[in-house]
């Protein structure tokens, strides 16, 4: 008895909680204005636009045509499933150093800011090569908000 009560509770009170976690995902914004809605339909008000191509937003919940997000700033809402795409971007949550090649005994060429949009082209190890508007190089990944992937 103690063995279906156990499997009964794995099954139908945990397994769901697990399994919600797995489903948070990141994608970018595909274009320079899309508007977040307080509301999983285009009936919905706008509660605010972005307004930054590549932003990467993490998906927590969606239904049917529209995707609950939330941004590194802890802002969620709704957007239309359109306005988003799969890429590698990210925010650096603190300052770093751009480099020639993915070591940290490489030549320094800039110092990338805490709050930078960055595009990796690719990424091994636990770096990632980036193009900014004057550099190309590598940065380490670390306390980063997100996807390289």
């Amino acid at each position: 008895m103690y063995k279906i009560i156990l499997l009964f509770y794995l099954t139908f009170i945990i397994q769901p909680f697990t399994l919600s976690a797995e489903n948070n995902y990141f994608l970018i914004l595909k274009n320079n204005k899309v508007n977040v809605r307080y509301g999983p339909s285009l009936d919905y008000p706008i509660k605010y636009i972005y307004k930054k191509k590549f932003l990467p937003v993490k998906i927590i919940d969606k239904k049917e045509n529209f995707r609950r997000i939330i941004d590194h700033k802890k802002n969620s809402g709704w957007i239309h499933y359109s306005q988003l795409k799969k890429g590698k971007s990210f925010i650096s949550l603190e300052e770093g150093i751009l480099f020639t090649k993915p070591t940290k005994y490489s030549k320094p060429l800039a110092k990338i800011s805490k709050g930078k949009l960055l595009r990796a082209k690719k990424c091994k190890n636990n770096w990632c090569k980036i193009h900014t508007e004057k550099y190309s190089g590598w940065i380490e990944i670390k306390n980063i908000w997100g996807s390289i992937n």
